[in-house]
């Protein structure tokens, strides 16, 4: 993708509920900032609140949610009903991490969060590579989720 098209694209980061593993989200930070895009990372401990008004402040164009603590079955549910009451119909939620406890089967998993509103959902092992594309043709599509 050409860099100019995406370079202005804000995105705000960080990790949700009560979890405070940040390895993983600081290391998509470092690979979205070379890829040309602009980060506002929130770092650990964020709640639904927080990504919402950093969004509203910095006119994001997507939030990126990581939880490696199992828990986002808890911890996300709303976040795309709550955009949408602040005027964030068309941000783009992706969600990313070790989301649930237990054997679940990952396109179970996937299924179930992106029925509650995430465009893109990921698991712990993703490519760097993989999410950056993703992005790159979201961005592209300009405010269609899919």
């Amino acid at each position: 993708m050409n860099e100019k098209v995406h370079s202005l694209k804000t995105l705000v980061t960080g990790v949700i509920g009560e979890d405070v593993h940040v390895i993983g989200i600081r290391i998509l930070e470092y690979a979205l900032r070379e890829a040309g895009f602009k980060i506002v990372s929130l770092g650990a401990q964020v709640s639904q609140e927080e990504f919402i008004e950093a969004a509203l402040e910095t006119k994001a164009d997507a939030i990126f949610v990581s939880s490696l603590g199992g828990h986002a079955r808890i911890s996300v549910p709303g976040l795309r009903e709550k955009c949408v009451e602040a005027g964030l119909k068309d941000i783009l939620l992706y969600l990313g991490g070790q989301l649930t406890i237990g054997d679940v089967k990952w396109e179970e998993s996937e299924k179930a969060f992106k029925d509650i509103g995430f465009d893109r959902v990921y698991p712990p092992d993703i490519e760097l590579a993989t999410v950056i594309r993703d992005l790159e043709a979201d961005c592209r599509r300009e405010g269609v989720r899919s």
